[in-house]
């Protein structure tokens, strides 16, 4: 007949601490060991071999104890509590208006931001800086001047530039404009991996 293996190390003194916490349980809830046992089904024997630690814990014994107990089986192995999914994130004042914030959480040649750009008046006052930048709106109405063009772009529409051409943006309608950006100081580009296959022209009907 096969042994059951030892446990991985890091297990083992979760498993260890498996024993005295049931009986420091059943002591704070004034049971004897005959009480637990007829409501369990689980022999007297059994019980105190698995107080003592001289038995090793499974889920066929630990179920009904839980059950026994009324507690989440997570109380009686002592479960490590899962930290928070939610990733805090901080908002940064713009300094021509409306707010953004990093979503990159480690440094690099590339970085994203969430941006909400407000209006910033009607006369574009262009600027130049080192980078490039890939936007793409989200929600809203933005509009981007460069030296060759004036464009309005809607949600769903993307643009990218180098920022050392004059530019200027802002919301096209008085309203903030939700806006995606990834921006690298260097002139770092999107490289983009996959494109859609151009749909070929139909022929002539014959």
């Amino acid at each position: 007949m096969d042994t059951p293996a030892d446990p991985p190390a890091p297990y083992q003194s979760v498993l260890d601490e498996v024993g005295p916490r049931l009986k420091r349980l059943r002591a704070k809830r004034g049971l004897t060991l005959a009480a637990l046992s007829e409501t369990t089904g689980i022999s007297k024997s059994t019980l105190s071999r698995l107080e003592s630690g001289r038995r090793r814990p499974s889920l066929e014994l630990l179920l009904p104890l839980a059950g026994a107990y009324r507690v989440p089986l997570d109380d009686l192995v002592g479960a490590p509590e899962v930290g928070d999914p939610r990733v805090r994130l901080t908002s940064h004042e713009l300094p021509y208006g409306g707010s953004f914030v990093p979503l990159s959480r480690t440094p690099g040649p590339l970085q994203a931001y969430k941006m909400i750009i407000t209006d910033r008046g009607s006369e574009p006052d262009l600027r130049t800086h080192e980078g490039y930048e890939w936007m793409y709106v989200l929600e809203g109405r933005l509009r981007l001047v460069l030296p060759e063009h004036d464009l309005v772009l809607g949600p769903g529409e993307v643009a990218e530039f180098d920022t050392r051409l004059p530019h200027w943006f802002s919301s096209a309608d008085g309203r903030p404009v939700e806006v995606l950006s990834l921006f690298g100081r260097q002139g770092e580009r999107m490289h983009v991996r996959a494109r859609p296959t151009p749909k070929p022209a139909p022929g002539p009907a014959s």
